[in-house]
């Protein structure tokens, strides 16, 4: 009967939700094990991990009980639990890392090999790689699979072969290069990353599925390194085993020319082809090396066929990229590509009170709302502007206060006054989209000069402190509807319009330069 139920109410949600909603997060659900005490009735379900237990009950939770109630013709609640985990020696065993997914490593009553003991170990992390190794060696022992064996080099790394009792022990689980402090929970969620947070959010809980790649463009310091150091963080949290490995664009470009020189590129293919899942930041530094190139177009591949996940940053949009070859991408923009934009006045408020907290410090609203309007490039300024009023309240042994913080940022403010007017506006617009300076005050109307007018002042409401009569005024003598109508629109279209955003992106860095 609960199974009956159960599959009722998953035909009726596949009717109801969208199909990739619905194939991502509720098909793959084991069934739930209903209890029905006559007048209610439970429906548990065991979730894989917690990443898909948080964003089932938030996001799915109330629909599935209020399904499951009208099939059944009494109130059904939902309870979620995470599903135990098989433990190493347990039956059946876990897909081999590493290898195709779904390819078991071991039955009931099948002995493991030595050599599927190692692949077991080379997941593992560093702390249980020693059992692993007497694990193999009795496996050999069992099996006769004795060419596996190697003899340990200093400190346990790799030996060379041997006859010795010792194992080839994996390299220890921090080579994933993954800042641990870099997760969801650290990161302020808002507007500017909602896209790619949830992207990101769903990679985590459901790797090689959907959004293979996933690319994330945006300016320096809005935290696109945060979000792909949650994503990995997120995975090894949920299955320490699995194949992750963060790094910038040049390490992988110094690996190509390490290995060229050393003309050993297997085992480049042997570093990289392995992985379960790929971060790589700022890719744009690939531009004009053919060789590098060709070395990630092939990891590249190798990867996606394997259905591992490939996260990449750029500081541009994948078409915008130069000098990087059409073949990559392409393939970079075969799957989602998300900005992030700079972080709008609530969530600068936010991510200044969260930092605060970090170091054990409570900012007054009123002074996170004073840094906010005055630091508005990027969440890296911003936690530099913190640190300032920090240092400053610390050693004048004052209180944190508008003023304070006036005193502490006082350069800053300075320099900002001073580099971005109205003016410096109008002169940066007309010089990026080649009109004149004078057309920003006149009444002529063509579209090749109202759009930069209406930039023009969108920008002027979001990097200055001047109000919609002042920008008006400084614009011909405009009135503010006017300008209030220029700001919507480019505001709307900046959110759906790639080119436009990346053009608005170069403008801000060119002004806050």
């Amino acid at each position: 009967m609960s199974l009956d139920l159960w599959q009722r109410g998953c035909e009726r949600l596949a009717t109801e939700l969208p199909e990739q909603q619905f194939a991502t997060w509720i098909r793959p659900l084991p069934p739930a094990d209903i209890t029905d005490d006559g007048e209610a009735a439970v429906a548990s379900l065991r979730v894989p991990n917690r990443f898909k237990l948080d964003w089932i009950r938030s996001q799915y939770g109330a629909r599935i009980e209020t399904v499951l109630s009208d099939l059944a013709g009494k109130p059904v609640r939902l309870e979620l639990s995470l599903a135990p985990r098989e433990p190493m020696g347990g039956m059946p065993m876990r897909p081999l890392s590493g290898g195709p997914r779904g390819t078991l490593i071991a039955h009931a009553n099948q002995p493991l090999s030595a050599a599927q003991v190692l692949a077991r170990a080379a997941a593992m992390p560093s702390r249980e790689a020693a059992n692993a190794a007497h694990d193999a060696a009795r496996a050999a022992a069992q099996t006769g699979d004795t060419a596996t064996l190697v003899r340990p080099g200093p400190g346990g790394g790799q030996g060379s072969p041997g006859t010795g009792p010792g194992v080839h022990l994996p390299p220890a689980a921090n080579r994933h290069r993954l800042n641990t402090a870099l997760t969801f929970d650290t990161l302020v969620a808002g507007r500017a990353n909602q896209m790619a947070r949830t992207a990101a959010l769903h990679v985590a809980g459901a790797p090689g599925q959907m959004y293979n790649p996933l690319f994330i463009y945006g300016g320096v310091g809005l935290g696109k390194t945060h979000l792909v150091h949650a994503v990995g963080n997120a995975l090894l949290a949920d299955n320490p085993n699995a194949r992750v490995l963060y790094l910038h664009a040049e390490q992988f470009i110094s690996d190509v020319v390490k290995n060229y020189q050393r003309k050993t590129f297997d085992e480049l293919k042997a570093k990289y082809h392995s992985l379960d899942l790929l971060l790589i930041d700022d890719v744009q530094f690939f531009a004009g090396k053919e060789r590098t190139q060709e070395e990630f177009f092939n990891a590249f591949e190798a990867l996606l066929a394997k259905r591992a996940h490939i996260i990449m940053t750029s500081d541009t949009y994948p078409k915008g990229l130069v000098d990087i070859d059409e073949r990559l991408t392409s393939r970079f923009d075969s799957g989602l590509t998300v900005a992030i934009e700079p972080p709008e006045l609530e969530m600068r408020v936010a991510i200044l009170l969260a930092k605060a907290r970090a170091e054990s410090t409570v900012m007054p609203e009123d002074v996170a709302f004073f840094v906010a309007k005055n630091v508005r490039a990027n969440v890296r300024e911003l936690e530099g502007a913190l640190r300032k009023v920090l240092a400053y309240a610390k050693f004048s042994h004052k209180d944190i206060s508008i003023n304070l913080a006036r005193e502490a940022l006082k350069d800053l403010l300075s320099i900002q006054n001073r580099q971005i007017s109205v003016e410096n506006i109008q002169k940066t617009v007309a010089d990026f989209y080649k009109i004149k300076v004078a057309d920003m005050y006149s009444k002529k109307r063509p579209a090749s000069i109202a759009r930069p007018r209406q930039i023009a002042m969108y920008l002027a409401k979001e990097l200055t402190q001047k109000s919609l009569p002042e920008i008006g005024e400084l614009f011909g003598g405009r009135d503010h509807t006017t300008v209030l109508h220029a700001v919507r629109k480019i505001g709307g279209e900046r959110h759906k319009n790639t080119e436009l955003n990346q053009q608005l992106h170069v403008l801000e860095q060119t002004l806050k330069g």
